[in-house]
């Protein structure tokens, strides 16, 4: 309310994404802030589909937004000017621009960043760091309390894996394990804990998973970070005694703040598995599709992998030729909840088609509309994908209804 066009607005608490929404709206620029997964894609995925009125430019030669917008104006009627038959004074109204229907607006290009656990220590200071309180101990006695009083989750009420004891280990990959009841008897896991200000690297998991190969007296391995190289993946690792699951668990963020992890309650969330997608690529010549199968998530009471519903992923993104650092979206799809719920929004794309208005929508986005593309912007399998060379990376990443990512890799 206090801004001009051209006014960057900053919203820490992002939640749904509305004043993120309503300053793209007004021409405001924005940046906004979250510690929730699922609040930051609901935002993204709200600005991504939403559609908005193209205001008429004071400076339309130039088109300098801070030069404000055309407003609609009224005539300020009082009592004296009408005593003294005086004209009426104008009010402009600032939250009424005029609006050009010739035009669609879509919202402009914006980022998305993410920077880790952050604590304004030095490297050496960070490596001799304690991590100590008079009341709860290192952050590994943290969450070893934590999966004693919670377990783990898969995303489902029903499926959860509850630790009859969890013991800390001295070892440089291993921190620790824990024991579980499935239907054949006590089991046993081993869990990597990540860093308590970082990233889990892909170096840690592959030296954690040598190790309990090495041991081999364990049915699962579980990686527990607050955020991942994107590379990793859980897999089944075979043994000379049998084979044993690898699965990524993400820690809540509430383990780092000191008034909530003191009491774990049994209903909290404080480890969630992260599903691994489950693609088909299929290569005809030199193009190649990739189909959505699903979201496996190991269950280890009945000790098999399960494919989690189609209709649980939010939306998934394929970069074409993937550089292995920057994510770079060439294709998207959404395919939340049911088909019938993303019919309204795909109704109104297409009345904008309807409507005369598809030119000005192509001129807008920059792009020739397809209708088949339009058609499957709802779905599961990509659009043809050409091969340019020998060991082209495309990457898929998968943002499940639960806010979690995953991503995996195709070496062509």
């Amino acid at each position: 309310m206090t801004t001009d066009p051209g006014d960057l607005v900053l919203d820490p608490t992002c939640g749904s994404g509305t004043t993120a929404f309503v300053a793209e709206q007004f021409g405001r620029r924005w940046i906004t802030t979250d510690t929730s997964r699922i609040a930051l894609n609901i935002a993204k995925t709200r600005l991504m589909t939403a559609t908005f009125p193209y205001y008429k430019l004071y400076d339309e030669e130039k088109g300098d937004i801070r030069q404000g917008f055309v407003y609609k104006t009224v005539p300020h009627i009082t009592l004296k000017s009408l005593a003294n038959d005086e004209p009426p004074a104008t009010e402009t109204l600032y939250d009424k621009p005029e609006i050009d229907p010739k035009r669609l607006r879509v919202c402009g290009a914006f980022t998305v960043e993410t920077l880790q656990n952050f604590e304004p220590v030095s490297p050496e200071d960070l490596d001799d760091e304690t991590r100590t309180s008079e009341q709860e101990g290192t952050f590994d006695e943290v969450v070893r309390q934590h999966l004693l009083g919670t377990g783990i989750k898969n995303g489902r009420k029903d499926e959860q894996v509850a630790f009859t004891r969890v013991e800390t280990l001295s070892h440089e990959r291993l921190h620790a394990e824990g024991f579980y009841i499935n239907g054949t008897g006590e089991k046993k896991a081993y869990f990597h804990i990540g860093p308590k200000f970082g990233t889990v690297s892909k170096t840690a998991v592959n030296e954690a998973t040598k190790e309990c190969r090495t041991r081999g007296d364990a049915n699962w391995l579980i990686i527990l970070g607050f955020s991942f190289e994107s590379d990793i993946q859980g897999s089944t690792q075979t043994t000379n005694l049998g084979s044993f699951e690898v699965t990524k668990a993400r820690i809540h963020d509430d383990l780092l703040q000191e008034g909530l992890k003191k009491k774990p309650a049994k209903s909290a969330a404080s480890f969630v598995t992260i599903g691994e997608p489950d693609i088909l690529a299929k290569r005809e010549g030199n193009t190649v599709t990739l189909e959505i199968q699903g979201l496996d998530i190991y269950d280890p009471i009945k000790d098999e992998v399960k494919a989690r519903d189609l209709h649980d992923i939010a939306y998934w993104m394929v970069d074409n030729d993937y550089d292995g650092s920057n994510f770079v979206v060439k294709q998207i799809f959404f395919c939340g909840g049911e088909r019938s719920e993303f019919a309204k929004w795909k109704k109104g794309l297409s009345d904008l088609a309807k409507q005369a208005t598809r030119v000005r929508a192509e001129k807008t986005l920059k792009i020739e509309i397809d209708d088949e593309a339009f058609d499957r912007i709802y779905g599961f399998i990509s659009h043809p994908i050409e091969i340019k060379r020998d060991n082209q990376k495309i990457a898929v990443r998968l943002i499940s209804q639960y806010g979690e990512e995953s991503m995996k890799l195709f070496t062509m």
